[in-house]
């Protein structure tokens, strides 16, 4: 499946656009047209919803936005948009890496940083938090409309405000984050997705991790559970099933060639581990993600 990849940078809807490192749009059908078939964007994209409805898909997950609904799509994320109530209305709002507060939370708000992508895909506000938000987004799409070199730092700002505030927000309503913030053991958890994002593909033992992080495999499954709810090998297996799913849905990859890439020994290897995590063989897991995309 060939799959485009939007680029900010030709967004060009207005002359302006060519000097400004982020986009403010109303949602509804037809800014939203773009966006009905899988793809992805080298820049992030908040999708608010004021009424109405609209289904989003990112990779094998589908969320339902309506009022009071917030959904940030991160770089890369493979995703699409579908089923838009007819009175559906909000922003679609997007910008650069640049400003999602990296540098902080890499250092003060590292403890924010668990699983944030997965949290931030779709986010419910309160009726309160909602109201609070709207004011801000329209600064930042009066900005947009109308910018100049100060208020362009003003926009920059206000974006960076409404995204703490959301990463507060889901802070706030996955309580198991709260536990030990920013103590060693929850620098350790983040510690061992960081590293189990990089080594994945070659290492698939329990004590490899344990052993880098200098702790017992026994201490590296009570984080797990105490962070996420499994065990340790279980995370490990289940970020190796999300590359499968990936690799099954949007490359021309064989079974072959995603088993090598993912350190199987063979395809059998392969079907094998698909097999027990999921009663269902490659090809039956392929044929059933893709009915997510052509339905």
């Amino acid at each position: 499946m060939y799959l485009e990849r939007f680029e900010i940078k030709k967004n060009i809807q207005k002359t302006d656009d060519k000097n400004l490192s982020f986009r403010v749009f109303d949602l509804g059908t037809a800014s939203a047209e773009d966006y009905l078939k899988p793809h992805k964007k080298d820049h992030f994209c908040i999708i608010l919803v004021e009424s109405g409805s609209i289904k989003v898909h990112i990779e094998d997950k589908i969320h339902l936005l309506n009022s009071g609904k917030i959904s940030i799509l991160f770089p890369d994320q493979i995703h699409f948009l579908s089923n838009l109530s007819t009175d559906l209305s909000g922003k679609i709002i997007l910008f650069e890496e640049v400003l999602f507060c990296s540098d902080i939370l890499k250092n003060e708000l590292s403890a924010y940083n668990v699983n944030l992508s997965a949290h931030l895909n779709c986010t419910a506000l309160s009726s309160l938090e909602f109201e609070q938000v709207l004011p801000i987004i329209k600064n930042i799409q009066d900005i947009y409309n109308a910018p100049s070199l100060v208020k362009k730092e003003q926009a920059r700002f206000y974006i960076k405000i409404f995204l703490l505030g959301l990463i507060e927000s889901i802070h706030g309503q996955h309580p198991v984050l709260h536990q030990d913030t920013q103590g060693p053991d929850q620098n350790t958890y983040i510690a061992f997705k960081k590293l189990l994002n990089h080594q994945y593909k070659i290492e698939r033992t329990v004590q490899y991790y344990a052993l880098k992080l200098a702790i017992s495999t026994k201490k590296l499954n009570a984080l797990n559970k105490k962070y996420s709810g499994e065990t340790a090998i279980n995370a490990i297996h289940n970020r190796i099933l999300t590359e499968i799913k990936r690799q099954l849905l949007f490359t021309d990859r064989s079974h072959k060639e995603i088993a090598f890439d993912l350190g199987f020994s063979s395809p059998s290897a392969l079907n094998k581990f698909v097999r027990a995590k999921l009663k269902e063989t490659p090809t039956d897991l392929q044929n059933g993600l893709a009915q997510i995309y052509t339905a």
